[in-house]
């Protein structure tokens, strides 16, 4: 019978597959990189989703503590142009079929629910290796090292145990965001704030785009969409915060100032997040004792899907290490049975809104009847 389950990485799908064989008793640890969990801001606004993200949190129990965590109201919507017209106004209609939570306090209640010690922090990855019979051996920077049978990758990006069944890596997309936040917003930036709303923007054009979310306490969290190429992003210095924000600021010039705010009165300094992608149809053949959630396994586009898959991963995973005990093959063949076809329809159903969020060349007009149903999506 199965007794113990490594987990590289401390992120949404983690914790949720953590917290799903607690609830069956069965135990695990999770090695995150990170030295606490208050080592880094982690994120904005997540909308959690009926069909995946509350399934997953329905499996680990933890339904109540996701409801008293919702911000109410947040899932309004704006569409404007670049002048600051506003094109589409929708407000929370109070149903909440995908309400939204900061990522932080998601964290926080699945750390919550874990027993002491299940999360080793400090544990950064310095190298995975198979010793054969389905057993692996993870070395950490500090020089530690452990053994296990049953490996699971939920780390990310740039995995570390995604070489053990797969030679894909993810590529550049051609689109990068430029994250930004403004506090305090109602006070000391009503304009920008009453621009925003009380929910998601989206301000666009050909080849750019300003996506914002009201957070809690009047907090604006901005994304500055750039169809760019990573040659013409290096000439911009990131460290130096002032000039980049003029810089990124000039990509915007004529827009309403109310929105180019969001870049010039920024209150932390700009942080570049170039876009990548694994492969469409990413998928690897069964080796035993070792397999992928979240963006390990299937990074993709933006499309507000992420955090949503990760946890339904994990949660999924969780169950059917539950349902075959004594048959570790059987489980991770089930998972990945189920992984792979959901994985490429969500992939090709993200691609869809990431075009018309920040690719498409009719921008606004693309999203604006996608939104109303006056056209359909390309």
């Amino acid at each position: 019978m199965t007794t113990h389950v490594t987990i590289i990485g401390a992120g949404l799908g983690g914790l949720t597959l953590a917290r799903v064989l607690h609830v069956h008793v069965i135990t695990a640890t999770v090695y995150e990189a990170e030295s606490s969990p208050a080592a880094r801001s982690q994120g904005g606004m997540l909308d959690i989703h009926e069909n995946n993200g509350q399934r997953a949190l329905r499996a680990a129990g933890l339904t109540d503590e996701f409801r008293g965590i919702v911000l109410e109201g947040r899932e309004a919507m704006r569409l404007l142009d670049q002048k600051g017209e506003v094109l589409l106004d929708e407000p929370d209609d109070g149903n909440g079929a995908r309400p939204e939570v900061l990522r932080g306090e998601l964290r926080r209640i699945l750390l919550a629910s874990l027993p002491d010690g299940t999360v080793k922090w400090g544990h950064k990855v310095s190298g995975v290796r198979a010793l054969g019979d389905a057993r692996f051996e993870v070395s950490f920077a500090d020089g530690s090292t452990v053994t296990t049978s049953l490996l699971v990758g939920a780390d990310g990006a740039w995995s570390r145990v995604r070489p053990l069944l797969s030679d894909a890596t993810p590529g550049y997309v051609g689109t990068s965001f430029v994250e930004t936040y403004l506090f305090d917003a109602d006070n000391r930036h009503p304009a920008t704030a009453e621009a925003v709303g009380d929910g998601a923007l989206f301000a666009l054009a050909p080849g750019k785009g300003i996506q914002g979310h009201r957070e809690a306490d009047g907090t604006l969290h901005s994304y500055i969409t750039l169809n760019r190429s990573m040659d013409w992003l290096a000439g911009i210095d990131f460290t130096d915060s002032a000039a980049a924000a003029a810089r990124i600021a000039e990509e915007f010039d004529g827009w309403a100032p109310e929105l180019t705010a969001l870049i010039t009165d920024a209150d932390s300094g700009p942080i570049l997040r170039p876009i990548h992608s694994l492969p469409h149809g990413h998928r690897w053949e069964r080796v035993p004792g070792v397999t992928l959630l979240g963006d390990a396994a299937h990074l993709m586009v933006p499309s507000g899907e992420g955090a949503n898959l990760a946890m339904y991963d994990g949660a999924e995973l969780g169950r059917a290490i539950a349902a075959h005990p004594d048959d570790i093959e059987a489980a991770l063949t089930a998972y990945e049975r189920d992984l792979f076809p959901r994985s490429d329809a969500e992939y090709t159903d993200g691609a869809v809104v990431f075009q018309l969020c920040c690719r498409d060349e009719n921008a606004p007009e693309g999203l604006l009847g996608f939104f109303t149903g006056q056209t359909a999506p390309r």
